[in-house]
């Protein structure tokens, strides 16, 4: 159901399923299709409450329909995640789409939100089918294994799946290191088994320059 047509561009065929996708990230559409605004955050009354209380900003359409809808996002590249059972956290700006076998929700992250000025929560995607997330330039997959455990700097975090543990580290950082003026202000440990998708651009964040 999900394909790229080059690297920044999603296209979705439909059959009368439904896909729900990032507010305002159709580009084109034909055969016949209705669209429906949504909340993001998590799905019925507790996903409601949940946003109220963590702030987690994600506004998401359904679209349902016959044919075919493509999808872009200020030409960010696109990378397609398949699921069959487990479950994706994804940073709430980084995803683009998802098809109706996925559920949505929020989960706490801890210090790395607060870091990034994005709130203690990040989005939750599990169940069976594809999503689709979102990266500045071409996202990196960095495999996580006991024997390597993997320390990313928040402001190139995408998302990760798999059984995996965080932790958090302060102090010295990547820049601050290399001697290139404050820094971030945390890191992200990674230990266990699965995979970190990492972009090759740091989003701005409120505990220093990154």
């Amino acid at each position: 159901m999900f394909r790229l047509q080059g690297s920044k561009v999603l296209a979705v065929d439909m059959t009368g399923d439904a896909v729900k996708a990032k507010n305002g990230s159709m580009v084109a559409y034909d055969g016949q299709m209705a669209f429906k605004k949504l909340s993001g955050g998590g799905e019925g009354i507790r996903g409601m409450v949940t946003r109220r209380i963590t702030g987690e900003q994600m506004t998401l359409m359904e679209v349902k329909g016959h044919g075919t809808c493509w999808f872009a996002d200020r030409a960010s590249e696109i990378n397609l995640v398949g699921l069959q059972g487990d479950k994706l956290f994804v940073e709430s700006s980084n995803l683009l789409a998802t098809d109706s076998g996925l559920r949505t929700g929020t989960a706490f992250t801890g210090v790395r939100g607060a870091s990034q000025g994005n709130g203690l929560f990040t989005t939750t995607i599990e169940g069976h089918g594809q999503a689709a997330i979102m990266s500045d330039g071409p996202a990196v997959v960095l495999r996580v294994s006991a024997q390597y455990p993997l320390t990313v700097d928040p402001g190139a975090y995408i998302a990760h799946q798999g059984n995996l543990r965080q932790s958090f580290q302060s102090g010295v950082t990547f820049r601050t290191f290399m001697g290139e003026g404050g820094g971030e202000a945390f890191q992200i440990r990674f230990e266990g088994d699965g995979v970190v998708y990492v972009q090759p651009s740091e989003r701005n964040s409120i505990a220093g320059d990154v």
